[in-house]
């Protein structure tokens, strides 16, 4: 594999933000050129995740001062993700490294992880602190067809510089090439629940993600899968503004699926289905959502 290199497609055009997320991708690439060459590296993936760590938390310091100075709006659901971040995802993959005695296949998933969390974080929300990403529009219901394609298709232009057409606005969940697939699902802060069926053919996964990195080609499986699954993530939970802006859409489960768990998945019924194309390749976006009910009080059924 490659060295991992920052890509200028990424700064956002603020010196002190573009300079520390430049020097977090430096790190990560010296963490993984530890792990491809190292066979025993225990401790010093311990040293270098700890000095990672604290100088993503610096960053986050930095980045939501500056969001402060400019009393940018997005201010508290920003910092919010790099709360998340630091208490939860951070001590789960750590805890995942101990338990796993930093073995390298735990520590490639960190990696994984990491990037691919660092990327879609750049790409989506740091990209709208200076306006170069937004959500314009937000529904009550599932928007149309139209309105659907229209916002992914943007979105792919903005993130990843790519053009996705509608290659079906009825997408019956027929096999695509080799793939990934995933499930996410989301609940909100007014009781609904919203559930993202995908599927990523592995060319694009993979190529997308090496275009965005800089490196030519990820020959490991396994991280183009997990760090796709953090971008996909981070890109969706950017559309789901079309459906309430102001609404935070909390994620409450996430998890990669085999085909036929797909397809089995599939078959319950998502009232939007489409299936979009790149140059690259082609993805499936299929949605549902409703309302959770809530249980009566005991008193009140009496």
């Amino acid at each position: 594999m490659r060295d991992l290199s920052w890509n200028e497609q990424l700064n956002i055009g603020v010196e002190v933000v573009d300079k520390a997320h430049a020097r977090l991708f430096k790190i990560v690439g010296r963490l993984m050129r530890l792990v491809e060459y190292e066979a025993h590296c225990e401790n010093a993936c311990r040293e270098s995740i700890r000095f990672l760590e604290d100088y993503t938390m610096t960053h986050f310091s930095e980045e939501e001062a500056y969001m402060r100075s400019i009393r940018y709006k997005g201010y508290e659901k920003h910092k919010k993700l790099h709360d998340d971040f630091r208490d939860t995802t951070l001590v789960s993959l750590k805890k995942y490294l101990e338990r796993s005695g930093y073995s390298s296949g735990s520590v490639q998933r960190f990696i994984s992880v990491l990037i691919g969390w660092l990327t879609g974080h750049i790409m989506m929300e740091d990209q709208a602190i200076i306006g170069h990403v937004d959500a314009k529009r937000a529904y009550d219901e599932l928007p149309d067809t139209e309105v659907i394609a229209g916002a992914v298709n943007q979105a792919m232009e903005d993130v990843f510089h790519l053009k996705a057409g509608l290659a079906d606005g009825d997408y019956n969940g027929s096999s695509m090439r080799k793939a990934y697939y995933y499930r996410l699902c989301y609940d909100t802060q007014g009781g609904e629940k919203v559930q993202l069926l995908l599927g990523i053919e592995e060319q694009l996964a993979r190529r997308g993600v090496g275009l965005m990195l800089g490196i030519s080609a990820m020959q490991k499986p396994e991280m183009v899968k997990d760090t796709s699954m953090q971008i996909v993530e981070q890109f969706f939970h950017h559309l789901g503004k079309l459906f309430k802006s102001d609404t935070v859409y909390q994620i409450c489960k996430k998890e990669s699926m085999t085909r036929d768990e797909f397809r089995k998945d599939f078959m319950t019924r998502y009232p939007c289905c489409l299936l979009f194309e790149t140059r690259l390749g082609n993805f499936a976006f299929c949605a549902r959502r409703w309302e959770v009910k809530r249980k009566r009080s005991a008193a009140y059924g009496k």
